[in-house]
Parts: C-alpha cells; sequence; structure tokens
C-alpha cells in the first residue's frame, strides 16, 4: 500500500509500505480521506516542533475517514462497507490518568503520527490501517467522508469548551480561526453562548467563522486597536479561546477577558512571559486544553446531524499522488484551511 512518509524537514514523499495484516480483535479499514492538520505542516516544514523531532521515517496523519474493508471474527457489531470516523485516540486504559479518567492525559498514549516517543507512532495517512473497534464510529449517510474527516479537529475545540466550563449565555471571544478555531465557534453556537466574536489577522478565516457562527468578526491586521474598546472596565469577555498560537494574541486575551474570567490556550507557538499581576489581580484562570478523547463520539454526532456543518472549513482537495502539493497548498494561509488528500482513487 502507499503512505504518506516524513523523514525530516521538507523531506516528503509517497512510499509503498507494507499492508497491515487483520489480527484478532480488530477491524482493517480502507481510508478515503485525510485532514492535514498544524501538526502535520510542522513535521514536513520543520522536522517538529519544540523539542519534538522526527528521528525516522515516519507515516503523517491523524484526521481520517474510510470504510472498513474487514472485520475479524472475534469482532462485533461492525460490518464490511460501512462508512466511519475514525479517531486517532489510543490511550492505555491502565495508566493513573486513564484511571481518572483523563484518557487525553495518558502517559503510554499511541496517538496518530506522533515524534513523542520514540520509535515514533506511525500515523493514519496510508491507504490501510488496521484500528481497535472503539476507534470506529459510523457516519449517517448523507454525511460525505471528507466530511467524517472533520471530527477530529471538531474534537479538539469540544475539548477545549469542556475545559472552559459553561458557555451558556456567556460572552466569547475566539482568536486565530484556521480549521480548529472555526469549527470551535461552530460548537460554541450549539454549547449556548450567547455571543461570539472571532478575530484572525487575515480575511478567509474570518469568512468561514462567519459561517460556523460568529456575530462578529475582526480583522486584526486591518484594523489593530479593534479590540480596545473590550478592555473597558476590567474586560469585556467570559471566556477567550486563544487558537492562534500568537504571544501578542495571548496577551491581548488577558486585556480583553473579564475580571474571573477564563482563558483557553488552545494553540501552541511561541513561549510567553506570564504577567502574574495582571492575572493575580483580576483573578483570571488561565487554562490549558490538549487533545481529546471522549469527545470524539460526540463531534461524529454533531456532524451526523448537521448539529455543525464543517464544509465551510474545507477549502481544498489534492490526489493521495499529489501529496506534496496539498501540504505546500496547506502551508498557505492566505489561501487555505483545511486541505485534504483523497485517498481514494
Amino acid at each position: 500500500m502507499q503512505a504518506i512518509i516524513c523523514a525530516g524537514e521538507r523531506q516528503l514523499s509517497v512510499q509503498e509500505t507494507p499492508t497491515p495484516e487483520l489480527t484478532a480483535g480488530m477491524i482493517r479499514v480502507k481510508i478515503a480521506f485525510g485532514g492535514i492538520c498544524g501538526s502535520d505542516l510542522h513535521y514536513y516544514q520543520h522536522g517538529g516542533f519544540g523539542t519534538v523531532r522526527i528521528k525516522e521515517p515516519m507515516a503523517l496523519g491523524h484526521e481520517v475517514s474510510g470504510v472498513i474493508e474487514s472485520v475479524a471474527p472475534d469482532v462485533s457489531g461492525h460490518t464490511v462497507g460501512q462508512r466511519v470516523a475514525i479517531s486517532p485516540s489510543r490511550p492505555c486504559g491502565h495508566c493513573r490518568f486513564c484511571q481518572m479518567g483523563i484518557h487525553n492525559q495518558c502517559l503510554n498514549m499511541r496517538f496518530y503520527g506522533s515524534a513523542m516517543p520514540f520509535p515514533h507512532i506511525q500515523g493514519a495517512f496510508c491507504e490501510y490501517i488496521v484500528v481497535y473497534p472503539h476507534q470506529v464510529h459510523p457516519i449517517a449517510d448523507h454525511l460525505s467522508l471528507s466530511e467524517a474527516a472533520l471530527a477530529e479537529p471538531l474534537s479538539v475545540g469540544l475539548h477545549a469548551i469542556q475545559r472552559a466550563g459553561s458557555v451558556m449565555g456567556a460572552n466569547v471571544l475566539v482568536t486565530g480561526c484556521g480549521p480548529i478555531g472555526s469549527l470551535l465557534i461552530g460548537a460554541l453556537r450549539r454549547a449556548g453562548a450567547q455571543t461570539i466574536v472571532a478575530a484572525d489577522v487575515a480575511d478567509l478565516p474570518l469568512t468561514c467563522a462567519k459561517s460556523m457562527g460568529a456575530d462578529h468578526t475582526i480583522n486584526l491586521m486591518k484594523t489593530p486597536d479593534a479590540l480596545a474598546a473590550y478592555k473597558a472596565d476590567k474586560g469585556q469577555f467570559d471566556v477567550v479561546f486563544e487558537a492562534s498560537g500568537s504571544a501578542p494574541a495571548f496577551m491581548n486575551a488577558l486585556d480583553v477577558v473579564r475580571a474571573r474570567g477564563v482563558v483557553v490556550v488552545v494553540g501552541v507557538g511561541a513561549e510567553v512571559n506570564l504577567p502574574l499581576s495582571q492575572i493575580v489581580a483580576k483573578e483570571v484562570d488561565v487554562r490549558g486544553t490538549f487533545r481529546f478523547h471522549s469527545e470524539f463520539a460526540t463531534a461524529v454526532r454533531f456532524l451526523n446531524d448537521r448539529l455543525v456543518d464543517g464544509r465551510p472549513v474545507i477549502t481544498g482537495t489534492q490526489p493521495l499522488s499529489a501529496a506534496v502539493a496539498a501540504f505546500d497548498m496547506a502551508a498557505d494561509k492566505s489561501k487555505s484551511l483545511k486541505v485534504q488528500i483523497a485517498f481514494e482513487a
């Protein structure tokens, strides 16, 4: 079978790899679509991120959907030909965090396409993968396999909302309206947020954010002082989701969130020096959010029921043979949001 392999910075290619064998208790899925994530781009463009570096050739990808090709005899509840979204989250179930129900913090997590451990965890940008039954989630007949591949980034947004606490009736700011930020906005609308303001430095993501349910959009490149009014009286937003990974955006978040408000850090970028005096004086809660686990099932249900329509997020599709072109397309944030690779012929 063919797979998209990254061996280091700008070392991306489609290679022939062994087709995985179906084993007891498992399901083999023929991959249909895969979405290129920011972490995939970091591996391609820089060979890693932070202190994490690619040390051996690794298949990329973790946002995938497909069709069940075969099912082990001892597996029930799934059938050949079933169209599914695939969760990349594979916690061990035994470590102390799994026992606490915090599966996304598993000490032995085997999340697809991760160079954090060594040997690396191979990704899902392959023509076939073998998965556990709990990873496959059937999709509705009306939902395309392309849309189903959005379940993973939507899950990230849902987990971020869970970390924030209740957003019912809240005034919310989302900074950074790429695929995760825009899908987060769609989820916030379903979670009962009263007012959603979206901020970015480009028009394309803001147009998408509006389609996903934002009440107001702000282009900070064109109007850099547009958030100044929200700093009045110790801040105007109950919750801020910082999804850009930008240090200035994080500092802005602390300025515009109200006293005793919540800032959820979704995007990871440059390190920042925390203004502790401001955090203490306003009693701001700064909360991290990392991946997801149980939220994946909810994400698939939201997509199946059209509670969140992710179609505006998808801006391009390339065939497997044009994988490098797809990654270059995804890297151009002025023209692309979510770029997907079509594994289907």
